[in-house]
């Protein structure tokens, strides 16, 4: 745990992001990770996975914009990467997360409502192409915002989904509230530096706490999403979603780019449905360094590779 909050901690820091970016070797590791930095190389990654079986969530990468000509493009991004994916026939198989602290969220004052509009105009998107739209989740103290935009983007686009943290301390409160018919939620155990006021520290705990939210989300009416690469959490889901009575087509697992890919072959062999989260675009220093700090393996990984360009 020292030293995930370590790297959760340089997550936002300017002087080492500059020395990470620019290190030898950074480039294999973000290919690991990562799809690539351009739309191209987003499509090529969605119908590769596609062919072998899995469905495609795509992450345009970036957030905690303070500008708001680029809180646009980044919106604008989306709307782009989704007309090619509908011209190349990749939806309904693919769909998009977004994180609304890219698209204006935490701009002053007019943040919210922009982030909204931008959402709007995505979803509008997605509905014309024939797929949906899932917010990402950030820290805990935009909780409260981003399940407020949900809410107001499911009244026009109602399978609009939601991402929700089993390390908070709240999030069984919210699977309750959003278990409903029609919702979609992506259960994760959460990737950002919280303090103990808010969430659970212990990793026993932060399981416990995601083994409570599969029950509720199972016993709902809703689609679950249980986005986890933890060998027994997937061996519980899979036990669960049984014991629920639940049709292979009523929910799924979801697993990240590049991460457990024989795991994923596994559950796809098995029957399930596998969606696999794949980021892409210039701005990966913050999602990097997230992965890096969730697995040992993955932070070996990139050492490795920084100094094998030495």
């Amino acid at each position: 745990m020292i030293v995930r909050g370590a790297l959760l901690a340089l997550a936002g820091g300017q002087k080492v992001k500059h020395v990470v970016t620019s290190a030898p070797g950074i480039g294999d590791i973000v290919t690991r990770f990562a799809a690539g930095e351009s739309d191209d190389d987003a499509l090529r990654a969605t119908s590769d996975l596609q062919d072998e079986g899995f469905d495609v969530t795509l992450d345009y990468l970036g957030e905690d914009t303070l500008d708001r000509a680029q809180a646009g493009l980044t919106a604008g991004a989306y709307v782009r990467i989704l007309h090619r994916l509908a011209d190349a026939g990749l939806t309904p198989r693919t769909e998009v997360s977004v994180k609304l602290s890219a698209i204006g969220q935490a701009l002053p004052g007019e943040g919210v409502a922009l982030a909204t509009d931008n959402a709007m105009a995505i979803c509008a998107a997605a509905d014309e192409a024939g797929s949906t739209v899932t917010l990402d989740m950030e820290d805990h103290t935009t909780t409260d915002l981003t399940l407020q935009t949900l809410a107001e983007l499911r009244k026009e686009y109602p399978a609009t989904g939601a991402v929700l943290q089993s390390y908070l301390h709240r999030t069984e409160g919210d699977c309750r509230d959003l278990a409903a018919a029609g919702s979609r939620i992506r259960l994760c155990k959460g990737a950002y530096r919280e303090p103990e006021s808010v969430a659970y520290q212990n990793r026993a705990d932060i399981d416990r706490s995601y083994v409570r939210c599969m029950k509720i989300l199972l016993g709902g009416g809703g689609y679950p999403m249980f986005a986890t690469h933890d060998d027994r959490l997937i061996t519980i889901g899979e036990a669960l979603t049984r014991r629920y009575g639940r049709s292979r087509d009523s929910y799924e697992f979801q697993m990240l780019y590049g991460v457990r890919r024989e795991e994923q072959r596994r559950l796809l062999a098995a029957g399930e449905s596998v969606r696999v989260y794949v980021p892409y675009g210039t701005e990966w220093y913050g999602y990097l360094v997230r992965r890096m700090a969730e697995r040992p393996a993955n932070l070996s990984l990139g050492l490795r590779a920084i100094l094998d360009h030495q």
